[in-house]
């Protein structure tokens, strides 16, 4: 499968803005909001994810709750492919199966519809998983479980920005091919 090259990276990277102390001290968030505002970074990045996927046996793309919609509906737009949001709770309007997973103090919990899939042509239905980041993995995780509870085969996860250090992919890697497009060490 396609992938980017060194420069290609630090082109994408270069487009990413990293917001210190934010949402609390200590942090480096990874604020993607620069590259959506940069139409030919945001093509740019676009464009490589469809030609990556472009032949891939999938029929739908899921996008994780929030920015997961922004890259998952637009390559499911350039692929010609079926889009499917993973929520939060109580923000689909119809009936829903829901996964649970803790957090550092807590836990909470992800929804999809539990009619989701019911266009698909493969049995099970084939998936590519989207968001922005993986972090924990948490969500990321939880996502993959939800999706294997309800019988649908995940054939990668992607993630514009992996945070290795924190080692969130490992647990999603037993059971899902993962593709990054940017480590962070």
């Amino acid at each position: 499968m396609v992938t980017l090259s060194d420069e290609e990276k630090a082109y994408i990277s270069s487009k990413i803005r990293s917001v210190v102390d934010f949402p609390k001290p200590g942090i480096i968030f990874k604020d993607i909001t620069t590259l959506l505002n940069d139409q030919e970074a945001f093509s740019f990045l676009m464009n490589h994810l469809a030609k990556r996927y472009e032949k891939s046996d999938f029929e739908f793309v899921i996008g994780i709750e929030s920015r997961g919609f922004i890259f998952g509906a637009a390559l499911a737009a350039l692929l010609g492919r079926a889009f499917v949001p993973i929520r939060k709770p109580k923000k689909l309007p119809y009936t829903t199966i829901s996964e649970k997973y803790a957090l550092e103090y807590g836990i909470d919990e992800i929804e999809i519809h539990i009619d989701a899939f019911s266009t698909a042509k493969q049995n099970p239905p084939k998936v590519l998983l989207i968001d922005d980041i993986i972090a924990t993995g948490g969500t990321a995780s939880a996502a993959v479980k939800l999706l294997q509870k309800i019988n649908v085969e995940c054939v990668e996860a992607c993630f514009l920005i992996n945070l290795k250090s924190l080692k969130g992919d490992e647990e999603i890697a037993k059971t899902t091919p993962i593709y990054s497009i940017l480590e962070v060490f």
